[in-house]
């Protein structure tokens, strides 16, 4: 069996993607291959979780547990380690816990397409990273390899003044035109509060033209408040579904889920 954590997963897209997946390779259920939908209240209800599905093989990991969840695992691959967030769980027969992150996976990948960038030719302008949750921790080191710069922006106050790695900023101090790639991690925007964005006043929205980039990893709906305003301004848009497929992909690997 396998399966989805989150507080609220009425969003999620991995139950219908891993079912489909599933049955174009002719994986029965019989033989273990049903993927479910797992909502906790909260991040200890995990430990319960797993004693009352011995049969569990793999997890996904979604909002709000991706850097709550390190606890309760045994062992973390490097690159969930140097991120510090976890979004995929290996689960092995004899019960020990491997934490994943193949958000990182998917990210890069679909970043490098859609800014067509080239072998050792870089992304040569800064990004913003809107949010510092365990989307932005994977982001963050995609773009560290890519050798793209980038400054935080959060509405966290605890988060502005711990912070002693990275630059991050309150909205209030954000001038967009210090920055031509902008990616919104945080659920803002997301299924079904359409008609939310991330907090960046009018004016830096009202700067942004065609040679801006936005990519919003929210993927439903495809179209977000925050992608419609930079699409009226002439910026080239990407949602997070690539990402989400990328991350499923690389995930189903992890669980030698085999195509």
């Amino acid at each position: 069996m396998f399966g989805l954590i989150g507080k609220k997963l009425s969003h999620s897209f991995s139950k219908k993607y891993f079912t489909e997946k599933f049955q174009r390779l002719n994986l029965s259920a019989k033989d273990g291959y049903v993927y479910e939908l797992f909502e906790l209240k909260k991040i200890e209800d995990f430990e319960i979780l797993i004693k009352e599905n011995p049969s569990l093989r793999g997890l996904n990991v979604t909002i709000p547990y991706k850097k709550s969840i390190i606890p309760f695992l045994d062992k973390l691959a490097p690159t969930a380690e140097k991120i510090g967030a976890v979004n995929t769980i290996k689960i092995e027969k004899d019960g020990t816990k491997t934490g994943y992150n193949t958000d990182y996976i998917g990210f890069k990948n679909s970043l490098e397409a859609f800014l067509n960038l080239k072998p050792n030719v870089g992304f040569k302008e800064k990004a913003l990273i809107l949010g510092t949750g365990g989307a932005a921790q994977a982001v963050k080191v995609a773009l560290d390899d890519l050798n793209i710069t980038f400054d935080f922006a959060s509405s966290s106050i605890k988060e502005i003044q711990d912070n002693a790695h990275y630059k991050i900023l309150p909205y209030s101090e954000i001038d967009v035109a210090n920055y031509k790639l902008i990616i919104n991690t945080t659920p803002l925007g997301m299924y079904p509060n359409i008609d939310t964005f991330p907090p960046l006043s009018d004016e830096n929205y009202s700067k942004i033209d065609e040679s801006y980039f936005l990519y919003d990893l929210v993927y439903n709906p495809k179209e977000t408040a925050f992608l419609k305003k930079g699409k009226e301004k002439g910026a080239k848009i990407i949602h997070g579904l690539e990402m989400l497929h990328g991350q499923a992909e690389a995930a189903a690997d992890i669980w030698e889920i085999r195509k």
